[in-house]
């Protein structure tokens, strides 16, 4: 029996993704003043960044331990191995709580196959290293394999980003005020990363022509075999500056394999609406 990939929402991946692959998705939540909603499931990213362009603030919270309960009981119950990637521990609580929930079950099924792995990534950057594991799981490869391969593309994933406003990133505790007011004062675009699984503040850029063009130029420091991997760009509600960005990649470093996704709700209620995002490998694709 093939082995099941499981992932949540903050790997952005849309629905037509997630069948193509045969990935499982589970959901975080989307509150948005009383109003609870799964993310992707009962509210979609296009109705936050409307929300949020009108000025609402969502909050978002982890997958559900009851989530987690079900979903790991229903396969361990039909003898279905499974791994299930998780966003990065460092920006969610939510890897935690499935490692508690593993750790509950396996008691009670210490035979059970399944693995809860830490990706240490977030939006397309996590959903590139379940794509791969998925299409790993479809073509047969062991649990082990996937784990190690999975693993090994999560330590390589590189997150270079910008924003489109710094205040939705100090609503969620990102930036201080200060870095805020100063960067929407001066038409600053900040350009961020994530290091070990946290965000870190990599450079600041006057004017979102040339943070582009910069984002280019850290790729092409930073990766490796370009040419030869599958890169994603996500967006916050802004596909056309997504793939006027894809076009300057496939120019410049000859990469033909663009994936393009929308941040999902659970990513952009703390990223917000015009965010862009690159996302590759900083050694060679196994």
């Amino acid at each position: 029996m093939s082995v099941q990939i499981l992932c949540d929402s903050a790997s952005d991946l849309s629905e037509e993704t997630l069948h193509k692959y045969n990935l499982e998705r589970v959901s975080l939540g989307v509150t948005i003043g009383n109003e609870e909603y799964e993310d992707g499931k009962t509210i979609s990213p296009k109705q936050v960044y409307k929300l949020m362009r009108d000025g609402k603030a969502p909050k978002t919270s982890q997958v559900s331990p009851k989530t987690f309960r079900d979903t790991f009981t229903s396969h361990v119950e039909n003898n279905q191995a499974f791994i299930y990637f998780s966003v990065s521990s460092e920006l969610s609580g939510t890897y935690q709580t499935a490692k508690m929930v593993e750790q509950e079950i396996k008691e009670d099924n210490p035979d059970a196959q399944f693995n809860v792995i830490d990706t240490k990534a977030a939006s397309l950057g996590y959903g590139l290293i379940a794509i791969k594991a998925a299409e790993l799981a479809l073509s047969g490869a062991s649990f082990d394999e996937i784990v190690e391969t999975g693993t090994y593309y999560a330590k390589h994933m590189e997150h270079i980003f910008t924003v489109d406003d710094l205040e939705y990133l100090y609503r969620g505790g990102r930036v201080s005020k200060t870095a805020a007011f100063v960067g929407s004062l001066l038409k600053i675009k900040p350009l961020l990363h994530v290091e070990d699984g946290k965000l870190i503040p990599l450079e600041k850029i006057r004017g979102a022509k040339k943070v582009l063009k910069r984002m280019i130029e850290v790729m092409e420091e930073r990766g490796q075999s370009l040419e030869q991997q599958r890169i994603a760009i996500s967006h916050g509600d802004d596909l056309e500056t997504a793939e006027k960005f894809a076009d300057m990649i496939r120019t410049e470093c000859g990469t033909t394999d663009i994936h393009i996704d929308m941040i999902g709700s659970a990513i952009g209620a703390h990223a917000g609406p015009g965010t862009i995002a690159l996302f590759f490998l900083n050694n060679t694709p196994k």
